[in-house]
C-alpha cells in the first residue's frame, strides 16, 4: 500500500505528529502495537508540559479536549541544593499565567489516540509490528509482522528509545548508562501544594514533587539503582515516610496513590536522526536525565518542527529526500544538544565529591538566585516563550 509518511511508533511523539499533519495532501500510515488505555485512578508516568507544548498541542486540537479537572498548572518552582542553597522561579515575575502544566501521560495518549482514529487521512495498523525494512530510492518498503508491505516517501521512528526503526536502518546511538534509576509515584498531601514544583539535590539522587490536581503530587526519584532498589522494597507507609522525610515534611504526611514503579536512566545521543527517506522524533532520536523535566517537551517540538516542514514542502518536491530532511535535523540539534549537555553537567555537578565543589555549587545556585535578570532569562527560555 502506497504512503507518504508511515509513522512507527504511537506513543506521544508519533501521535501527535500524525494530528499535526490532518490537515496536510499527505497520506499516512501509523503502526502501532497496542492501543493506550486510561490509567485505573492516576497514572504514575506524568509530564510537564511548557508552554510552547501546551499552545502546539491546542493548534492539534487535543488540549481542548483534555480533561481540565486532571491538568495542574505549575505557578512556582522551588530548586533545593545539597548545601542550603535554593533557586526560586515565579510565573507572576516572569510575566506569564503559568510556567506549565503536569498530566498524566495516559490522559494524553488516549486524546491523541482518538483524534487519529478520526483522522481522514490516515490509515491506523494496530495491532501491528515492524519486521523489515528497505530503503530504495524511490521509497522505503515496510514489511510488517503479518505479511503486509508498506511504501512510503517517508518513514518516521517515533518507537522509543529502543527504536527499532533506528537499529534497522542502521543509525547509531551512543548510550551512556547512569547506573541510576528513576523511582516514580503519586501520592496524597496533608497540604496544599500550591501550584508549586519542588527539586532536591540531595547525596542520594534528585528527588522532584510534581503538582496534580487536587491535593495530590507525583513524584519522581532519581537515584542510584543500590538506592532505588531498596526504595521499592519498602512497604508503602514506610516510602510515604521517607519521601516525606526527605522533602522535610514540606506538604506534611504522605497517603499513597499508586504502586511505586522504577525504569532505568541513560543519556543517549544519535548523531544523525535523519537519512535518505527517514527522520527520528522523541525518544527515539534522543534520550535526557529527567531532571529537567523536558522529555516530552523535546518530543513534542521535533513532531512540531517536521510536521510544518512537510506541511510547507510543495508537492513536486520529495519529502524524502536527505537535503530536505536536513533542515529539519539542524532545526532540532541545538535545543536537544543543550539540554542534554545541561542536564548531563548538572548531574555531574551534585554528583561529585570533589573537596570544596559542594559549597561552590551551592553558591552559584544562591547567586543566580539574587539576579532576576538572569533567573528570567533562563525561566523564559525553558518556557519557550521567547
Amino acid at each position: 500500500m502506497p504512503f507518504d509518511v508511515v509513522i512507527v511508533g504511537g506513543g506521544l511523539a508519533g501521535l501527535a505528529l500524525a494530528c499535526a499533519l490532518r490537515e496536510t495532501r499527505l497520506k499516512i500510515a501509523l503502526v502501532e502495537s497496542h492501543a493506550p488505555t486510561p490509567a485505573t485512578g492516576w497514572d504514575a508516568r506524568v509530564y510537564a508540559i511548557s508552554p510552547a507544548n501546551a499552545d502546539f498541542l491546542q493548534k492539534i486540537g487535543a488540549w481542548k479536549h483534555l480533561d481540565a479537572e486532571r491538568i495542574a498548572p505549575i505557578y512556582a518552582m522551588k530548586i533545593l541544593g545539597d548545601g542550603g542553597a535554593q533557586l526560586d522561579f515565579s510565573a507572576y515575575r516572569t510575566g506569564v499565567a503559568e510556567l506549565g502544566w503536569i498530566l498524566e501521560s495516559s490522559l494524553m495518549a488516549c486524546e491523541l489516540w482518538e483524534s487519529v482514529k478520526r483522522q481522514s487521512n490516515l490509515t491506523l495498523f494496530c495491532p501491528a509490528a515492524p519486521h523489515a525494512v528497505e530503503m530504495g530510492q524511490e521509497a522505503a518498503i515496510l514489511t510488517l509482522a503479518d505479511g503486509q508491505t508498506l511504501s512510503t516517501k517517508l518513514l518516521v521512528g517515533a518507537d522509543g528509545r529502543d527504536s527499532w526503526v533506528r537499529q534497522a536502518s542502521g543509525l547509531q546511538a551512543i548510550t551512556t548508562p547512569y547506573g541510576e534509576m528513576g523511582l516514580v509515584a503519586n501520592f496524597e498531601c496533608e497540604h496544599p501544594h500550591r501550584g508549586t514544583a519542588r527539586q532536591w539535590f540531595r547525596d542520594d539522587g534528585v528527588l522532584a514533587w510534581l503538582p496534580l490536581a487536587g491535593n495530590r503530587i507525583s513524584i519522581v526519584w532519581s537515584t542510584p539503582d543500590a538506592h532505588a532498589e531498596s526504595l521499592l522494597a519498602l512497604a508503602p507507609d514506610e516510602l510515604c515516610t521517607r519521601i516525606a522525610e526527605a522533602g522535610n515534611y514540606e506538604l506534611g504526611k504522605l497517603t499513597p496513590l499508586t504502586a511505586t514503579a522504577a525504569f532505568p536512566l541513560r543519556l543517549m545521543r544519535v548523531p544523525q536522526t535523519v537519512a535518505p527517506r527517514l527522520a527520528l522524533i522523541g525518544d527515539a532520536a534522543h534520550a535526557i536525565h529527567p531532571l529537567s523535566g523536558h522529555g516530552i517537551n523535546l518530543g513534542y517540538q521535533d513532531a512540531r518542527v517536521l510536521a510544518e516542514l512537510l506541511a510547507a514542502t510543495p508537492e513536486w518536491q520529495d519529502i524524502g529526500s536527505e537535503r530536505l530532511l536536513r533542515r529539519y535535523q539542524r532545526a532540532r540539534r541545538e535545543e536537544t544538544l543543550l539540554l542534554q549537555y545541561t542536564t548531563h553537567t548538572l548531574r555531574r555537578l551534585f554528583r561529585e565529591k570533589l573537596p570544596g565543589l559542594k559549597p561552590l555549587r551551592n553558591i552559584g545556585m544562591n547567586l543566580t538566585n539574587a539576579l532576576p535578570l538572569v533567573k528570567n532569562l533562563l525561566v523564559r527560555y525553558a518556557l519557550g516563550v521567547f
